[in-house]
């Protein structure tokens, strides 16, 4: 798979991938260490709140969203990290066997100013369930190398 670069990421371009399923298990799991809330934690728990059944934390689907983003995406381009996230919005809750994956459409880029050998990727990342769904939506920024040889054009 070749790599990409900050020119593979013009505006307006958008990518999909990624599919992982979400067991009841995981979620009890992240929540037992990271987010110990009732919706979290149990079926019969979260019946009694207005979740209505166990769902995952908002930082679980964003831990999700952050794996199938760097094995997807991140890995096999030149990424050199970010300079943070804009916003963050959590839709509609994940829940056990959803299948999950991301579109990731970019809304801005342009060469850094600084270093010449740098793109600065701004881009909407959504996360989907099995029926398309956006289940969170997160817009950030994203550092990335420029092709060898483009910084000098």
């Amino acid at each position: 798979m070749e790599r990409l670069y900050f020119e593979d990421f013009p505006p307006g371009k958008a990518f999909a991938y990624g599919d992982r399923e979400v067991t009841a298990e995981e979620i009890v799991a992240f929540a037992r260490e990271f987010d110990p809330q009732p919706f979290h934690l149990s079926e019969d728990q979260a019946r009694e709140t207005m979740a209505g059944g166990l769902i995952a934390s908002g930082w679980h689907s964003a831990a999700i969203m952050m794996r199938i983003n760097c094995d997807e995406l991140f890995l096999r381009s030149a990424s050199q990290g970010s300079p943070g996230i804009e916003s963050i919005d959590w839709l509609k809750p994940v829940r056990p066997g959803d299948r999950l994956s991301v579109r990731f459409t970019v809304i801005g880029a342009r060469p850094s100013r600084s270093r010449p050998d740098l793109g600065v990727v701004e881009g909407r990342f959504e996360l989907l369930n099995q029926a398309g769904e956006a289940l969170m939506r997160q817009q950030a920024s994203l550092f990335l190398s420029r092709r060898p040889g483009e910084a000098a054009r």
